[in-house]
C-alpha cells in the first residue's frame, strides 16, 4: 500500500549519493529514497541464544524487499540495511566476573538501538530478539522512539535428552551438576543438555519476558511459543509480521498506544501466573520507564497491590522448568502462550482492550487465535491451577525498606514453615568469595543458614550480576543432605534458580544500605505473612547506627567507596557505578543516577482499592 506520509524532498546531493548507492546495493527503487524507512534488527551475542537470530532477519529482510515498491499494491517505503545489537551469553558467563556485563547488556541495547532508530528516522521496525536482556534493551528503545514496531521473539533451545536416562534435560540440569565429583557425568550432561539453538527452553528469564512482551501488545501472542528452530518462524511469521506492521504505519499505531500501564498490569499478572524470573521485577519499571511512566508503584503496580494479587488473586498455571517438568516447546505443543493468557482473560484477571500489534485488542486477538482449554497437564486452568498462589512476592522489612526485595515463591523448595523462614546470616562480600566456600569447604553450610552474598548490586557489582551458579550448588547441596539453606542478596538470579532465594535487596550495600550492616550470626527472618525480610539485631536502633558509623569510616578511609565493591575497571562498567539506579527503578543506566522518563504521562489509575480490582 502507498504510504500516506508527506516527506519533504531533500535536495542536497551529497546526502541523496549514499542514499541513491544503498538503494541499488539492496534492490529498491531509487525513486524511494525519501520515502519514510523501514527495516529489520536483531540481537546478537556469543552464546546458542543468537545463532537463529541472522537468518530470521534475512528472511524477513527479503521477504520486505519482495514487499517494498513503487506499484500502488506495495509499501512504499525506504528499505534500509538490517543492524545487530550485541549482548554477552548469561549461561556461559554465570559464576564470572563478565558476568557483570549481562544486565549492562540491556543498556548496552538500548543505546545501540536508540542510535540506530533515531539517527536513521526509522518509521517502522521489525525486531528479532534473543536472550533475556536484549529484548527489553530493544523494547525500550522501541519505546522511546515511538514508532510502529512489532517484536519476535527468535524462540526458545529446544530440551535435550539424558542418554543414560532418557529425561529431558537443560542448561540449568548442567548447573545444578557444579558441585558433584562425577567429572564423566558433568560432561557428558553438559554435551547433551543444549541440542541445537535458542534461548533458554524454561520459564526462565528469557521465556518470562517474552510472554510479557507478547501480553504487553509488543509481538504477537503465537509467535511467543514455537521453538527457534521451528520452520514456521522462516515460512509463515515473516509476512504476518509485515502485516502487522504495514497496519501499524498506515493507521499511525504507536508504541505507547499499546504499552500502557493497564497492558503491563497485564504483563505482571501473566509473569505471576507463570511462576515467572524475578527479573521481570527490574524489567517491568524499566519498560514502564520508556513507555512514559514516571512511578511505577503509583502508575502501574504498587508493592501492596503486587502481594495482594500474589497472595490472594493469581494462581501458577503452568508446570514449567525449573520448578516444575516441561520447556516452552511443551506448552507450544498445548497451543501455546495463548492457552492461559486467554483462560486468564476469560477468568476476569486481565484487561482485553488493551490494544496490541496486529491492531486488534487483547481480547479480539485471543478470539481470532481461538487456542484449546489447558490441558490440565502442562497447562492448568485459573479454576484448577498448578499452584494455589501467584509464583512471585516483593518484600518490605528492615533490609528492603525500598520495597524491593523479591521472592520467586515458585521455585521454594522448602523452609518456608507457616510462611516463615528464621535463619543465620553467613555473609559474603562478593559472589566470588561464596563460590570460593561451596568449592572448598561446602560442609560450612548448616541447616537453616541464610547466606548473604553483597556488594553485587547496579552500583557495587557493578552490574548487578545474577547468580545461578551459586544457587544451582546450594540446591544441589540441599537436595542431597536433606536441608535448607536460603540466600539473599542485593544482586540478582537467573530466572532458572530455585530455592529459598531473595534478590534486589534494597538500598544495595554499595550505597548504604542496610544489608550491609548484617554481621556474621545474625538473625534473619523472612516472613511472608506480612511479606517482610528482617534481621532482629537492626531491631536495635543504637546497633543500627553503631554498625552504620564503622561502614561510613571504611567508606571515608577508601576514598569515598566501600572497599568491597568490585572493580570499575572499565569505562562501561564505570558508567554503570555513577549512573544506575536502584533495582526498584529498574537498575538501569540514567543521567546522574536519576531516572529519566521521556514524554512522562499519568497513569489512567493511581489508587489500589482490592474491593475493586479482581474481586
Amino acid at each position: 500500500m502507498k504510504n500516506s506520509k508527506t516527506v519533504l524532498i531533500d535536495k542536497n546531493p551529497g546526502r541523496n549519493s549514499q542514499t541513491f548507492g544503498v538503494a541499488r546495493e539492496l534492490g529498491t527503487s531509487v525513486d524511494l529514497i525519501h520515502e519514510p524507512s523501514i527495516g529489520v534488527v536483531g540481537n546478537k551475542g556469543d552464546s546458542q541464544c543468537y545463532v537463529g537470530v541472522q537468518p530470521k532477519v534475512e528472511t524477513i529482510h527479503q521477504a520486505l524487499l519482495a514487499r517494498i515498491g513503487t506499484e500502488s499494491d506495495k509499501m512504499s517505503m525506504r528499505l534500509v540495511q538490517p543492524e545487530f545489537t550485541i549482548a554477552t551469553s548469561d549461561g556461559i558467563r554465570n559464576g564470572t566476573k563478565e558476568m557483570r556485563y549481562s544486565l549492562i547488556g540491556r543498556e548496552v541495547t538500548n543505546d545501540s538501538l536508540c542510535e540506530h532508530l533515531s539517527a536513521s528516522g526509522l518509521e517502522g521496525v521489525i525486531a528479532v530478539v534473543a536472550c533475556d536482556k536484549p529484548p527489553v534493551g530493544t523494547l525500550a528503545a522501541i519505546l522511546e522512539h515511538n514508532r510502529p514496531a512489532v517484536i519476535m521473539s527468535d524462540g526458545s533451545i529446544r530440551p535435550g535428552t539424558d542418554s543414560a536416562t532418557g529425561e529431558p534435560i537443560d542448561i540449568i540440569t548442567s548447573y545444578q551438576l557444579a558441585g558433584s565429583d562425577d567429572e564423566g557425568m558433568k560432561r557428558r550432561i553438559a554435551l547433551e543438555a543444549c541440542p541445537g539453538f535458542g534461548s533458554c527452553g524454561g520459564m526462565f528469564t528469557y521465556n518470562t519476558m517474552q510472554t510479557f512482551i507478547g501480553v504487553v501488545g509488543m509481538q504477537p501472542l503465537h509467535m511467543v511459543s514455537p521453538a527457534s528452530q521451528d520452520d514456521r518462524r522462516l515460512t509463515e511469521f515473516p509476512d504476518q509480521l509485515i502485516d502487522c506492521l504495514d497496519n501499524m504505519v498506515a493507521k499511525d499505531i504507536k508504541p505507547r498506544d499499546i504499552v500502557t500501564n493497564e497492558s503491563i498490569r497485564n504483563a505482571i499478572i501473566v509473569a505471576m501466573a507463570v511462576g515467572g524470573s524475578t527479573n521481570v521485577m527490574l524489567h517491568a519499571p524499566e519498560i514502564a520507564r520508556a513507555a512514559g511512566y514516571s512511578n511505577f508503584s503509583a502508575d502501574v503496580m504498587s508493592a501492596e497491590e503486587f502481594n495482594h494479587l500474589s497472595t490472594n488473586v493469581v494462581p501458577v498455571i503452568v508446570d514449567a522448568r525449573p520448578f516444575g517438568r516441561f520447556s516452552m516447546v511443551d506448552i507450544d505443543a498445548r497451543g501455546g502462550i495463548q492457552v492461559f493468557v486467554k483462560d486468564l482473560l476469560d477468568a476476569g484477571l486481565l484487561n482485553g482492550d488493551v490494544l496490541t500489534c496486529t491492531g486488534e485488542t487483547l481480547a479480539e486477538q485471543l478470539a481470532r487465535l481461538d487456542p484449546p482449554a489447558p490441558d490440565g497437564d502442562v497447562i492448568h486452568s485459573v479454576a484448577k491451577p498448578y499452584k494455589p498462589t501467584g509464583g512471585l512476592r516483593v518484600l518490605g522489612g528492615n533490609l528492603s525498606p525500598e520495597f524491593s526485595a523479591v521472592l520467586k515463591l515458585a521455585g521454594v523448595e522448602g523452609g518456608l514453615e507457616n510462611n516463615i523462614f528464621a535463619g543465620r546470616a553467613k555473609v559474603f562480600d562478593g559472589e566470588q568469595k561464596l563460590l570460593e566456600m561451596l568449592d572448598g569447604n561446602p560442609d560450612h553450610f548448616e541447616d537453616g543458614d541464610m547466606i548473604v552474598v553483597r556488594y553485587e548490586g547496579p552500583v557495587g557489582g557493578p552490574g548487578m550480576p545474577e547468580m545461578l551458579d551459586s544457587t544451582s550448588r546450594i540446591t544441589a547441596l540441599c537436595r542431597e543432605r536433606g536441608i535448607v539453606v536460603g540466600l539473599m542478596t542485593d544482586g540478582r538470579f537467573s530466572g532458572g534458580s530455585v530455592g529459598l532465594v531473595i534478590g534486589h535487596v534494597g538500598p544495595e550495600a554499595a550505597v548504604g544500605g542496610p544489608i550491609g550492616l548484617i554481621e556474621q550470626g545474625d538473625d534473619i527472618l523472612v516472613d511472608l505473612n506480612d511479606n517482610t525480610l528482617s534481621c532482629k539485631q537492626l531491631e536495635d536502633d543504637a546497633v543500627m547506627a553503631s554498625r552504620k558509623a564503622a561502614w561510613d569510616a571504611a567508606v571515608a578511609a577508601n576514598g569515598g567507596t566501600h572497599p568491597s565493591v568490585g572493580d570499575a575497571d572499565t569505562r562501561l562498567l564505570n558508567r554503570m557505578r555513577c549512573s544506575a539506579v536502584s533495582a526498584v527503578h529498574g537498575a538501569g543506566m540514567h543521567p546522574g543516577g536519576q531516572l529519566w522518563v521521556n514524554e512522562p504521562r499519568k497513569a489512567d489509575k493511581t489508587g489500589f482499592t482490592p474491593s475493586n480490582r479482581h474481586r
